[in-house]
């Protein structure tokens, strides 16, 4: 069973029976810097970006989110039994629909973090602001991902060969749509 609450009128919470997820705080540097460096987390993602780009890009999420914002509503994900940060969630809603991502320290990896995760959020989204249709954009070869999605209720509606670069080498783009009608997977 999932709770949804809200610490204050500013900071929302969303907690599972495993997880906490929190908006991101000047506190969350450390945790956010890292998964935007390390390898293992990003090699399917994007290339490595340049320092002051991952902080305009933590920095663009640290004002409070609403529903009418413009930028991504990123949460920090935290491990209930020992209050460890292990990866972020979030969304940014464009044109009526909510773009989701997530990434996850590697050794958190394959143990149902990023699935129980996105349906919480996904449960908290349509409750609390109405949000019924989601997409996601996934590197052509990041099956985890694509597994979390499809785990989730995401279907693949198109890929886009030759979309994106990283590491010099071109992959599809493939992406994914999940539409809620009051039920999630």
């Amino acid at each position: 069973m999932h709770s949804y609450k809200t610490r204050s009128v500013l900071r929302l919470k969303i907690d599972t029976d495993r997880l906490g997820m929190a908006q991101i705080t000047a506190e969350d540097w450390p945790l956010f810097h890292t998964l935007y460096r390390d390898p293992a987390v990003i090699r399917l993602c994007f290339d490595e970006p340049p320092l002051e780009e991952i902080k305009a890009s933590f920095e663009s999420r640290l004002p409070v989110w609403t529903k009418t914002s413009k930028h991504w509503l990123c949460l920090i994900i935290t491990l209930n039994e020992t209050g460890e940060k292990i990866g972020v969630t979030g969304f940014r809603i464009h044109n009526g629909s909510a773009e989701v991502g997530f990434l996850f320290q590697p050794k958190f990896h394959g143990l149902g973090y990023g699935t129980e995760s996105l349906k919480a959020l996904l449960q908290w989204a349509y409750r609390e602001h109405g949000l019924q249709s989601f997409n996601a954009v996934v590197t052509e070869g990041n099956i985890a991902s694509e597994k979390v999605l499809t785990k989730c209720g995401f279907t693949l509606k198109e890929v886009i060969p030759n979309s994106y670069k990283i590491g010099g080498k071109l992959y599809a783009d493939h992406i994914y749509q999940y539409e809620n009608n009051g039920f999630i997977a």
